[in-house]
C-alpha cells in the first residue's frame, strides 16, 4: 500500500472519532475541530501526493471519494444531533454527494470521466469552513451565525455544482445510452429477421422434398 492510499484509510478511520467527540456528553469542540481539519488535510495531500509521485490507483480513486463522503456527511449528521444545523440543511448537502456520485459512476459505466469543476472545489472549501464553524458554535454561540452564513453557502455551492455537472455530462451520457440501445434493437430484429429466413428456408424445403414429381406417360 502506497502512501496516499495510507492516507485516505486514514480518513476512513478518522470518522468514528468525530462522531465519538461531537456526540459524547463531554464535548471537546476543539478536539472535534482537530479531528476534522486533520481528516481534511489529508483529503488535500493524498491527491497532491498521489500526482506528484505518479501513485494514481484504482483503489486510491475508488476510496478517494467515498472517504470524503463519509466525513462530511459524518459531521453534518453529528451537527444535527447536538441541535446547532438545520435538518434540513444536511439533507440536502448529503443528497447532492449521492447525486453526483450516481452520475459518475453511470458516465463512467458509459466510459466518460467527470473530474472535479471549479464550483465543486469551492463548494469542498466552504464545506470545511462551515463545519469548521459549526463546531466551534456548539460551545460558543456568537458563532452560530457566522456558521449558518457558511452553511448557507455550501447548499448554496453544492446545488450550483451539481447543476453544472448534470448540464455538462447528462446530455452526453444520455445520447450515449440512447445509441446504444438502438444498437442493441437492431442486432436483436437482424436476428429475429435471420431466424424468420431459416424458419421459411426450412418449411420450403420440406415441403419440396415431399412432393412427388410429375413424369409424361409413356406411349407405346
Amino acid at each position: 500500500m502506497n502512501v496516499p492510499n495510507a492516507l485516505t484509510i486514514l480518513r476512513i478511520f478518522f470518522v468514528p472519532l468525530l462522531v465519538a467527540a461531537l456526540v459524547l456528553e463531554n464535548f471537546h469542540e476543539w478536539l472535534a475541530l482537530g479531528i476534522f481539519l486533520t481528516a481534511a488535510a489529508t483529503d488535500l495531500l493524498d491527491g497532491y501526493l498521489a500526482r506528484r509521485w505518479r501513485q494514481v490507483t484504482t483503489i486510491g480513486t475508488l476510496l478517494d471519494p467515498i472517504a470524503d463522503k463519509l466525513l462530511v456527511s459524518a459531521a453534518l449528521v453529528s451537527l444535527v444531533q447536538v441541535q446547532v444545523l438545520p435538518g434540513w440543511m444536511a439533507i440536502v448537502i448529503i443528497g447532492r454527494e449521492f447525486a453526483v456520485s450516481g452520475l459518475r459512476s453511470i458516465a463512467a459505466a458509459e466510459g466518460y470521466t467527470i473530474k472535479a469543476s471549479d464550483l465543486g472545489k469551492t463548494k469542498m472549501a466552504s464545506q470545511v469552513a462551515a463545519i469548521s464553524c459549526m463546531m466551534l458554535s456548539v460551545a460558543h454561540e456568537s458563532l452560530w451565525v457566522p456558521g449558518m452564513v457558511l452553511m448557507w453557502g455550501v447548499v448554496l455551492f453544492g446545488v450550483l455544482s451539481a447543476v453544472s455537472y448534470f448540464r455538462k455530462f447528462w446530455h452526453k451520457v444520455d445520447e450515449r445510452i440512447k445509441q446504444r440501445r438502438r444498437r442493441e434493437l437492431l442486432a436483436l430484429e437482424r436476428r429475429r429477421q435471420r431466424a424468420l429466413l431459416r424458419q421459411r428456408g426450412s418449411k420450403g424445403g420440406a415441403g419440396l422434398g415431399g412432393a412427388e414429381i410429375w413424369k409424361p406417360p409413356e406411349v407405346s
